[in-house]
């Protein structure tokens, strides 16, 4: 299993706007400095904000902003805003994508895992995160 590049992406941009909240950052500048392709990335905004991890923002000062905290978006967060619901399964999404799921040994296996996967990736916050990449910064 891997994450998308759009996901990374979207990682990479929450991430940034987490160092920027004092201003709207625009798609360009965001796109500069995460090395992430500007039309693509566009798309990805739009995704977050619609998940209301990011606010947007018309006119000359306009752009994009944390829509919440940084403490308060997970990488879960940004990892459905941009995939919808994870499962390593599609049975796990939804019984009846197969028939087996009720006499399946495996599917009870699958649910745990996806439980103990979504609960790991909310542990992960941006605001820690954002801290952790500046200690590192720091340190190098």
């Amino acid at each position: 299993m891997q994450i998308t590049r759009e996901t990374d992406y979207a990682i990479r941009c929450v991430l940034y706007l987490t160092s920027r909240t004092e201003r709207a950052a625009m798609v360009d500048e965001i796109s500069r400095e995460m090395a992430t392709p500007k039309s693509f990335l566009a798309k990805i905004l739009q995704k977050l904000v619609r998940a209301g991890i990011a606010r947007s923002f018309r006119g000359v000062k306009g752009g994009f902003q944390l829509g919440r905290e940084p403490k308060d978006i997970s990488l879960l967060d940004v990892i459905e805003a941009v995939e919808g619901s994870i499962a390593l399964n599609a049975c796990v999404l939804d019984k009846s994508a197969c028939g087996f799921s009720s006499i399946c040994a495996i599917h009870p296996i699958w649910i745990t895992l996806r439980g103990e996967f979504n609960e790991s990736l909310k542990k992960y916050n941006f605001a820690d995160i954002a801290e952790a990449a500046s200690q590192a910064k720091r340190e190098s």
